[in-house]
């Protein structure tokens, strides 16, 4: 009977609208909310089959389907927390909750807990892989380690890697005496220079660099230890030269040749390869434009820092950094089919796909903004105007059920 049919429909009508009433108020309530998507209400017709006799036609009503516009990129909001995170563009922050599960989120208020992991404001800790492991993201979610800063103990850094960049003058004479490479005394040198490095307890190890010419466009460089100089300095050495190379130019534009690396080993510390790669030999006086090492004295943790590409490292008080881990960024084929948790979490679904991994500025994903928050995509204005709609629907739908109820009441009196 159509009368009944009408009924069902204006019950599916205003359970409809409660549902959008209940979308609207969930918006609303997390209009400030780091990284939250607004819910939206989509309405489907339901047909009721309908017989060959128009008379005999049944109303179906109306279905609805929540959808979390995931996709929706909201506004940035400067913040005073280096490790307030907010992604430019597509992907998802890796977080694992107190399950041990992994889920996806753009919510990126994260500061480090008791235990110096990085957990966001619903609980949520932040994944990353460690440079001390060698993992990137080609390793995948397996590899993830909870990202952990803990800044308590005073940490000292070999070092394993520099640079030093020099101009050999050309028109020097040839070394005819005792060249350094021998340790003895006394020798004969055209230039010298002086680099700082670090050993495994942070003690600061000078070197001293000796430049000898031995022919045209040849050179010879040894490196020593400055600590085990002779009394007043010099040779001879006590210990033996780091290394002695034997420098080769270009005579046509004179670029070094070979070798463009030194390698030694630092007194207690690591094998440190040095690029000398940049060094000339020009008809000009001797020049060091670049002298520097990576490592670091003993120092405390003074801050983290989290560069566009992932990068988060460590300050220390003396101004050095060290890069700890890679915060990866995630993504699926259809972001708007995750399946939404509590807490700004997406979980994947049959409907998404599968997490793909990769490096922020890379292969369409977004960029990592550092002390940026992403703020909520709902609009207070729209959201009201579409409860103003919704509660207008809501009553129209309980005037049809009322009138169907009447005319069902008019039809028993006549009964009687």
């Amino acid at each position: 009977m159509s009368l009944f049919s009408a009924l069902s429909a204006s019950v599916s009508g205003m359970s409809a609208q409660a549902t959008n009433l209940a979308t609207i108020s969930e918006n609303i309530a997390n209009a400030n909310t780091t990284g939250y998507k607004q819910a939206s209400t989509a309405f489907q017709d339901l047909v009721d089959q309908i017989s060959s006799s128009s008379s005999a036609y049944n109303a179906g009503g109306v279905g609805t389907l929540v959808r979390y516009n995931v996709l929706e990129q909201g506004s940035l909001a400067n913040t005073t927390s280096s490790t307030d995170l907010a992604i430019q563009g597509n992907g998802f922050f890796l977080v694992q909750g107190a399950d041990g599960n992994t889920y996806l989120t753009r919510a990126g208020s994260f500061m480090p807990d008791a235990s110096g992991d990085l957990v966001n404001s619903a609980g949520y800790k932040l994944l990353g892989y460690s440079t001390a492991s060698g993992k990137t993201a080609a390793d995948g979610v397996g590899a993830l380690q909870v990202a952990n800063v803990t800044g308590a103990a005073l940490t000292a850094t070999p070092s394993t890697t520099g640079t030093l960049t020099a101009n050999l003058d050309s028109t020097a004479a040839v070394d005819a005496g005792n060249l350094p490479g021998g340790n003895t005394a006394p020798v004969t040198y055209t230039s010298k220079s002086s680099l700082v490095t670090y050993d495994n307890l942070g003690n600061a190890v000078k070197l001293d660099v000796y430049f000898s010419k031995t022919a045209a466009n040849t050179w010879q460089v040894s490196v020593y230890n400055a600590a085990d100089a002779a009394s007043g300095g010099g040779f001879p050495y006590s210990t033996a030269a780091l290394t002695t190379q034997t420098l080769n130019f270009s005579a046509a534009n004179g670029g070094l040749t070979s070798p463009t690396t030194l390698s030694l080993a630092i007194p207690g510390g690591q094998t440190l390869n040095l690029d000398i790669s940049g060094a000339t030999q020009l008809a000009s006086s001797f020049a060091v434009s670049a002298a520097t090492t990576n490592g670091n004295a003993p120092s405390a943790v003074q801050s983290v820092q989290v560069s566009s590409d992932g990068t988060l490292s460590e300050v220390y008080a003396d101004g050095t950094t060290t890069a700890i881990y890679d915060i990866p960024l995630a993504n699926v084929p259809s972001a708007d089919n995750l399946t939404s948790l509590s807490g700004d979490v997406y979980q994947q679904s049959s409907q998404s796909g599968d997490i793909v991994v990769g490096d922020a500025g890379q292969d369409g994903l977004g960029s990592i903004k550092s002390s940026q928050l992403e703020s909520s995509t709902v609009d207070l204005a729209t959201q009201l105007t579409n409860m103003v709609v919704a509660q207008r629907s809501y009553e129209s739908n309980s005037q049809a059920f009322q009138v169907g109820s009447t005319l069902l009441s008019e039809l028993n009196n006549l009964v009687k």
